[in-house]
């Protein structure tokens, strides 16, 4: 069977601490590799590494760094069938899906080749009698990510890729779900021109985590994954005096107003919805349709399209909508919630739950399943569940539906379907939720702009990627100057002002 270390200083090493976690194949429910936890030994030794190493790159020249991403791309368009199968083997999700993950990393990359620009101070001459000012951006030192089994390659480019453009080293500690990607990952920055001991991967379990969370040497941590955890990480690592950004959970909603093109609104709740088997921080959870028309119509469309979704595994290729969850506690918890729905009252209008694949019976797969008449109060309106569940809440009016979105906890993202501009700008300039589409079911940003949500899915007050990723892992030193014959004699008691 397959063992999966670290990768520290450059090449893989065994684990040492003789601790593993079982990989699952998430299609057979087979066990396929174990992964080392690893130890506070083992996590030492890696921060000792990377706060050497990264002495001498906080010192190279940001174009000299840019370079190292400029190849990195290159060899992420090279590896992308490699990596899309080793995602897919481990996640579930589909290779097409999978490629995605992987591309949405590489346009972090890509956007990270401009450092030189991104890291440029301001200067102002003159500032006072013979004084100049100027500011400079310079790295924190060691900081860490800790990332989320649904997106093993994109999330932590998105951690790794600013945090190194920047000058500084990294410790990620990746999900030991699916640990092999992470890995690879690594390996290409290495080839791309990386010196060893900047980018070190450290698999592990909460230990780990509390270890990166205590470790005086690391100075931001980085996080993505539920909100309990995304708040104890936050607590934790900024009562220890470190630079915190977590992201947690999300309910995401979709309003369709009753002018709205229905064939373009269920083809995005499809989408959004079960694409990936639900397993997205930015899926659509929540459909709120604006009147009982709106909703007959909805129901009428979707029913149909979520009966015949094609649920298969990774290896079925683009004949697949969606794949299995990722573990047999995932299919648990998200046919419990099923369960709690219709227990609830809710109405089941597809169920799901006892989809089963000839071959793969033992593999955590279900069906697409669809909820309408739900309410608040339910618990599958108020959770996360992570999974090919949406439901149907019924709004009568717009001012209704605006505030379901509105008193939620999460403010992740939410979208809505309308042709009326009036409408749209209302909508835009109201919500409080960080990412917002308009007519756009996953409104997430392009790598020039920043990720991030409000309330309670997100911590902090930087987001991720775009040009708050570069202020996150950098900070700022401001320089005054004066030169000897613009000095005047004699000691000044008083503050120094531009009276």
């Amino acid at each position: 069977m397959e063992k999966i270390g670290h990768y520290i200083n450059g090449k893989r090493v065994a684990g040492t601490s003789g601790r593993e976690a079982d990989v699952y194949n998430p299609a057979t429910g087979e066990v396929q590799a174990q992964v080392a936890l690893a130890s506070d030994a083992e996590l030492n030794t890696a921060i000792e590494v990377a706060k050497q190493a990264q002495i001498e790159w906080g010192a190279t020249n940001p174009q000299k760094r840019a370079r190292v991403m400029m190849k990195f791309v290159d060899l992420l368009h090279r590896d992308m069938d490699k990596l899309a199968e080793a995602l897919s083997r481990e996640h579930g999700k589909t290779i097409p899906d999978a490629k995605g993950d992987v591309i949405r990393g590489l346009e972090v990359a890509e956007f990270c080749v401009g450092a030189p620009h991104l890291l440029k101070g301001e200067f102002s001459e003159g500032a006072g009698p013979g004084i100049d000012m100027h500011s400079v951006r310079q790295p924190l030192g060691v900081v860490a990510g800790i990332t989320p089994f649904n997106f093993p390659a994109m999330i932590p480019m998105w951690k790794f890729c600013p945090a190194l453009a920047c000058g500084n080293a990294f410790i990620l500690k990746p999900s030991e779900r699916d640990p092999s990607v992470p890995i690879m990952l690594a390996e290409l920055m290495n080839e791309a021109g990386l010196p060893d001991g900047l980018l070190n991967v450290v698999n592990g379990d909460k230990s780990a985590v509390d270890g990166i969370l205590d470790h005086e040497d690391i100075m931001a941590v980085g996080f993505v994954g539920s909100t309990a955890i995304a708040e104890y990480v936050y607590s934790r690592g900024a009562a220890n005096g470190k630079r915190v950004q977590c992201f947690g959970g999300a309910k995401n909603h979709m309003l369709i107003m009753p002018d709205a093109d229905m064939d373009q609104a269920v083809d995005a709740l499809v989408g959004a919805g079960y694409g990936a088997a639900g397993e997205r921080c930015m899926a659509v959870s929540v459909a709120v349709p604006i009147g009982e028309d709106t909703a007959d119509r909805l129901m009428e469309k979707l029913t149909p399209r979520v009966e015949n979704l094609k649920i298969a595994p990774y290896t079925a290729g683009d004949d697949a909508d969606f794949g299995p969850l990722v573990t047999k506690e995932a299919h648990e918890r998200v046919k419990g919630y099923v369960d709690a729905g219709v227990k609830e009252g809710a109405t089941l209008a597809v169920d799901g739950r006892e989809f089963s694949m000839q071959g793969y019976e033992n593999g955590y797969f279900i069906g697409g399943c669809l909820f309408d008449n739900v309410t608040k109060d339910m618990s599958i309106y108020k959770d996360e569940i992570f999974g090919p569940v949406l439901s149907v809440v019924r709004a009568k009016t717009y001012e209704e539906g605006l505030d379901l979105a509105m008193t939620h906890e999460y403010g992740n993202g939410v979208s809505l379907y309308t042709r009326d501009g009036d409408t749209a700008r209302d909508f835009a300039n109201r919500i409080n939720i960080g990412m917002v589409g308009i007519n756009v079911p996953i409104p997430v940003p392009l790598a020039y702009f920043t990720f991030g949500g409000w309330k309670r899915s997100g911590f902090g007050d930087l987001n991720q990627h775009g040009p708050d990723g570069f202020r996150f892992y950098t900070r700022t030193k401001t320089i005054t100057s004066r030169w000897p014959s613009g000095i005047k004699e004699g000691a000044e008691f008083s503050i120094p002002t531009m009276n």
